[in-house]
């Protein structure tokens, strides 16, 4: 079977099976196991002087780590590349989790913060439901990149070595990529790392989601969104779901009891986003899931 057609049963599985709580419960994940080895590095390298060295040093051991490992859990074949690729790939979990926020604020505001803080970093306890709403929004549209265009892309490109390696990358990210004392040299390889890799894939997200929304006629101002965006590939997916939408996204939000002036995406969209508009983003992410599939069934055909 080739690399798209491994990938698109992968796809489907994701899908159709998700994240079982059963299995997971019995076993690590592993991305759990991901996020130990960065922590391990993150006790044991980042101290003293020389962090960025050390840093650059430990964004090697991870890609290391990580190419070792996908040649070794590709050795037994193609059902074992598959069942890992449909681990590592989130479309299910990540429209679950947005799901749960609209769900959430349906029954309550407290309840929607609540849920909205299970899949965002910046403070949630005084978000006003319009704000709960586009938190939810924005982290679809970007874990829409990380967690399955951005893996799906990595593997048809280098297989399940290429798709562990860039899980591995940006699980340090998430961790360690903050721009604070802690981690502003120790984290600067894995933070650069993780743009390059994710250079394309969200872009191509971007498309996906403009394609998916009707909004390729506005492409050019979705671009220029994208680029007014704190993050160099972030605001690509986010800004063509802005469009989509017809909604404003991103804009001033508070991390660790301090605000930050962050420019709007779309700014002359609605900032009165709520339930039904995370609930139409979700339909959104699922229709670029098939866009997906659909592509990488043809590359299967084709090659």
């Amino acid at each position: 079977m080739t690399t798209a057609g491994m990938l698109a049963v992968a796809l489907l599985l994701d899908a159709v099976f998700g994240e079982p709580k059963w299995l997971w419960s019995r076993l690590t994940h592993p991305a759990v196991l991901m996020g130990r080895l960065g922590g391990f590095l993150d006790r044991k390298l980042n101290t003293g002087p020389s962090r960025r060295i050390k840093g650059v040093l430990a964004a090697a051991a991870l890609v290391l780590a990580g190419l070792i490992a996908g040649k070794l859990l590709a050795l037994p074949g193609t059902l074992a590349e598959i069942l890992v690729a449909a681990i590592l790939i989130a479309q299910r979990s990540l429209t679950e989790h947005v799901a749960a926020v609209a769900k959430g604020l349906r029954s309550g505001l407290e309840e929607g913060r609540e849920a909205v803080a299970m899949i965002v970093s910046r403070d949630t306890g005084a978000m006003t439901a319009p704000q709960a709403a586009r938190s939810a929004i924005e982290s679809g549209a970007e874990n829409l990149s990380d967690g399955v265009i951005a893996p799906a892309f990595w593997f048809l490109i280098a297989g399940l070595p290429g798709l562990i390696i860039y899980k591995m990358v940006n699980t340090a990210d998430s961790m360690i990529g903050y721009r604070n004392d802690r981690y502003r040299d120790f984290g600067w390889a894995a933070a650069r790392l993780d743009d390059l890799l994710n250079l394309i894939p969200a872009r191509i997200t971007g498309l996906l989601i403009a394609l998916a929304g009707g909004q390729l006629k506005h492409w050019r101002a979705i671009a220029g969104d994208a680029r007014k965006h704190r993050s160099p590939n972030a605001g690509w997916p986010e800004a063509a779901m802005a469009r989509a939408l017809d909604t404003s996204l991103a804009g001033p939000r508070s991390y660790d009891g301090e605000m930050r002036d962050f420019p709007w995406v779309h700014a002359s969209g609605a900032k009165s986003a709520s339930a039904e508009t995370i609930t139409r983003s979700v339909t959104l992410l699922w229709q670029s899931w098939a866009l997906t599939l659909a592509l990488t069934v043809a590359i299967a055909v084709v090659f």
